[in-house]
């Protein structure tokens, strides 16, 4: 039976030999990368939510201990240095006894001040990976964040190992629940807050918990693209509701939008559209394919359905060379995922870190990178009706291209995203959110 514990020794083997690569090719002999500390609020006297370094969550899943380090050559065991105060005023995350354990050399730190005692003496050679430079100054550090050596890793993060597909399954599986939840929260008419809170409650995570501020919009709402109010009064009607909320396990993320109508009327039947564009879309990411292209023919696709229901009076092919295709979809078709919601190497061309930009004419793509076998996206598309978008619209010369009575009567609904989390293989696609029956 495959489980993550007969998958871990693989995934340690293979970021073994990334290091191992990584330090050869530039010339050092160690990474000694930071889990992180806590930040304190300015003029306060408690901390920020504590958030980890993703290249520290790679190697093990802790996720919640600051002050902790790890030692890696690429050849022998890495060393752990584990955070473990006596503190009677906060919880202390204590060793238990789980499978990724023995593959780490574990020296328990009590006070973060003396992890220099456990620290290489000589720090030449060594490279320091983290977000606290003056903390690596004061160490010794005189190699911070080597440009070389992190471009290899993140264009490498790119390729998921199968430990780290099933911990994004997991994560998908966790996300599911919570958008079922609150998919029956919007029916039964509450409010963002209380919607939100279902979705917590059915994920067993709280707000900083998930890798992201979850966007839970009713009605106009879902025009912001990035909403995070959470409205605690209730609708005088609920017409829409648009959720993109996801889920971590072991530090990976899910990364998963639904919308809904709340009624069976004409912004439902767009909903349905979308969601067939949207898995005509994922059919598209095929190893060897570009996803610059994915996203231009699904641009041109977006530009059919606003045809389709008339709220454009011209073809596709004619919208999109005007451009006005843009006021209704004005972001990228996806991205990568993983670690973080928005996983790194997306521009990369190779491990040298050689960016490729995104076209001049979609500036918000988050990815040029050729798509290939063991990547793991998102597939996003979305068609909203933003005012400030299509004021500048309706004041430009292609004004008369658009049927606006058709717009005004969506306006209310605010728009719909409908994302799903894909795995490439080889053969096929791996559709995670979908095989969890998430419609």
């Amino acid at each position: 039976m495959t489980t993550l514990t007969t998958l871990y020794p693989a995934h340690i083997a293979e970021l073994q030999q990334r290091a191992s690569m990584a330090l050869s090719r530039e010339n050092l002999d160690t990474i000694v990368i930071h889990s992180g500390q806590d930040i304190r609020v300015f003029l306060d006297d408690h901390n920020y939510p504590f958030k980890v370094n993703p290249h520290f969550k790679y190697w093990l899943p802790v996720v919640d201990v600051p002050n902790s380090w790890l030692i890696i050559n690429g050849a022998d065991k890495p060393t752990l240095i584990y955070y473990q105060p006596v503190d009677f005023w906060h919880k202390v995350v204590e060793l238990g006894n789980d499978y990724w354990q023995e593959f780490f050399d574990i020296k328990i730190l009590t006070k973060a001040t003396d992890v220099d005692k456990l620290l290489p003496y000589d720090k030449k050679g060594c490279a320091y990976i983290g977000g606290h430079i003056e903390v690596a100054q004061a160490l010794g550090f005189e190699t911070i964040n080597p440009e070389g050596l992190l471009n290899y890793l993140h264009y490498h993060r790119g390729y998921k190992t199968p430990y780290e597909q099933m911990c994004m399954r997991e994560s998908n599986r966790i996300a599911v629940n919570g958008h079922k939840a609150a998919k029956d929260a919007f029916l039964e008419g509450c409010s963002e807050f209380e919607i939100q809170q279902a979705y917590l409650q059915a994920t067993e995570h709280t707000a900083n918990d998930t890798p992201y501020g979850n966007i839970v919009a009713l009605n106009e709402n879902a025009s912001i693209l990035h909403y995070t109010h959470l409205d605690r009064s209730v609708p005088q009607a609920h017409r829409s509701f648009l959720l993109d909320a996801g889920a971590n396990f072991n530090g990976y993320a899910a990364d998963i939008t639904r919308t809904y109508s709340f009624k069976r009327d004409r912004f439902a039947e767009l909903i349905a559209r979308m969601d067939q564009l949207m898995l005509a879309s994922v059919d598209g990411l095929k190893p060897g394919a570009s996803y610059v292209d994915l996203h231009i023919a699904t641009y041109r696709e977006i530009g059919q359905v606003l045809n389709e229901f008339e709220f454009i009076k011209v073809d596709a092919d004619t919208a999109c060379d005007a451009g006005i295709i843009s006021t209704f979809f004005p972001h990228g078709l996806g991205h990568h995922l993983g670690l973080q919601t928005h996983d790194v190497g997306g521009f990369m061309a190779d491990e040298r870190g050689t960016h490729v930009n995104a076209p001049e004419q979609h500036p918000f793509l988050r990815t040029s990178r050729i798509i290939e076998a063991n990547q793991i996206f998102t597939i996003e598309p979305g068609l909203y009706f933003i005012d400030s978008l299509l004021a500048e619209l309706k004041a430009s010369k292609h004004s008369d291209m658009v049927n606006w009575q058709n717009v005004d009567q969506m306006r209310p609904y605010g728009g719909i995203r409908i994302e799903d989390n894909i795995i490439v293989h080889q053969s096929h696609n791996e559709n995670m959110t979908r095989d969890l029956e998430l419609k």
